[in-house]
């Protein structure tokens, strides 16, 4: 992990260790190429570190400014630049270009008002815009005080709020599938060494993931994100392998746009990852509401069309049900639906197999094999807002997150 990190050391040492005049001006050009861009987000490459807490202005739309924001690269970039300026385009008719600046104030005395992360309890840190919760990431310590305690405490992972911030939409501990939580990542069937075996999703046999610190916190007036290490235990309690589990939520206004990115890293050699669609890979799990009452108006939209409550898919009998651009569900709580967009990427490893349930649990699975020099790096997309959406509406959400806006830097 050490490799890993250099980017995060690098960054930490930005404001006592870098001169910058105050004030530096970037220009650049924004195409939207074949797609109507609408609260897009835009990634900048800089040549050069800036602080973190710099402010950023980006003007050139139409008499109007906004917010920018300077991040660190996610964990697994493949050469990525020193910093990225961040900010979210409103909106770009297809095949329309900008000239736009942006004016980089290193020199800000005081935060924009946006992100911040708050901690709340012992092992649970909410990420709120101003006062709204938008995340909160469950990270307690293990308890094995009684079987009751460890079962609340043998995973970390993160709660979705609705946009308004009024209502956790996401399941915990306890209820029907106690295994299944909120926003996960893990997988069930695991193997490594001499005939070494382990499942951290139901975490039955001495198996755990532990929560081990924050690599890497930002907020800001565009994203609030940290960097999660958490490592992989095995049934001896040993770590065979570590994570750097990334979260981030975008500043928009029609619904709650996250991404998810990890690296994960083999501590025992050969490792390799294998589950079932149920209980493996990238899965949200919708509020214990949905199966105590809603379960029966729970659906599904697919890329081939919107399905009907009562009829689910999942592989493996259906066979088709494989490597999905996206896959959106339709659930109710507290008698309002919501819809939330699962958003994959040809690059995430393939074949990709997907489930789904009434209970309002779905993801996808693939198989991986870790070793010494090859790390699992992923990145996927989820976008969560009321009421219904149209396969064209969630299409569009992918396409967007798979073909970003082109940014070309003036010089």
């Amino acid at each position: 992990m050490r490799a890993c990190c250099l980017w995060l050391a690098l960054w930490t040492l930005v404001p006592a260790g870098v001169v910058l005049a105050e004030t530096e001006t970037v220009k650049f050009r924004i195409s939207a190429g074949d797609l109507d861009r609408r609260e897009s987000p835009v990634r900048i490459p800089l040549g050069r570190l800036f602080p973190s807490a710099s402010r950023v202005t980006i003007s050139g739309l139409e008499n109007r400014s906004l917010a920018g924001q300077v991040v660190a690269p996610s964990p697994g970039e493949v050469n990525p630049p020193p910093c990225w300026l961040v900010f979210v385009l409103p909106e770009l008719a297809s095949g329309e270009s900008r000239e736009l600046s942006a004016e980089i104030n290193t020199d800000a005395t005081s935060p924009e008002p946006g992100y911040r992360w708050v901690e709340i309890d012992r092992g649970q840190t909410e990420l709120r815009f101003g006062d709204r919760p938008v995340l909160r990431y469950m990270h307690p310590k293990l308890d094995e005080s009684t079987s009751e305690k460890r079962g609340e405490t043998y995973k970390p992972y993160h709660h979705v709020f609705d946009p308004q911030g009024k209502m956790l939409l996401t399941k915990g501990p306890g209820g029907l599938f106690p295994h299944h939580r909120g926003l996960f990542f893990g997988f069930n069937r695991i193997s490594y060494g001499e005939g070494r075996v382990a499942d951290t999703w139901h975490c039955n046999k001495g198996e755990y993931q532990s929560h081990e610190g924050f690599e890497h916190v930002e907020t800001g007036p565009v994203l609030g994100r940290h960097v999660c290490r958490i490592a992989w235990h095995g049934q001896d309690g040993q770590v065979f392998a570590e994570e750097l589990r990334e979260l981030s939520a975008w500043k928009t206004s029609g619904g709650v746009l996250l991404e998810m990115a990890t690296h994960l890293t083999s501590r025992a050699g050969r490792v390799r990852l294998d589950g079932d669609p149920q209980h493996a890979g990238f899965q949200f799990r919708a509020s214990q509401h949905v199966p105590d009452k809603t379960a029966a108006q729970t659906y599904y939209v697919r890329p081939d069309g919107r399905g009907e409550p009562g009829k689910f898919r999942n592989w493996p009998e259906n066979r088709d049900h494989v490597n999905l651009p996206w896959h959106a569900l339709a659930f109710v709580v507290e008698d309002q639906r919501f819809t939330a967009c699962f958003l994959d990427r040809p690059q995430n490893p393939k074949e990709a197999r997907f489930s789904e349930r009434d209970y309002g649990r779905f993801g996808s699975y693939f198989e991986f094999e870790l070793n010494d020099d090859r790390p699992l790096d992923l990145r996927y997309g989820f976008w969560l807002q009321p009421g219904e959406m149209t396969v064209a509406e969630v299409a569009g959400r992918a396409a967007e997150f798979v073909t970003p806006v082109t940014v070309t830097l003036s010089k």
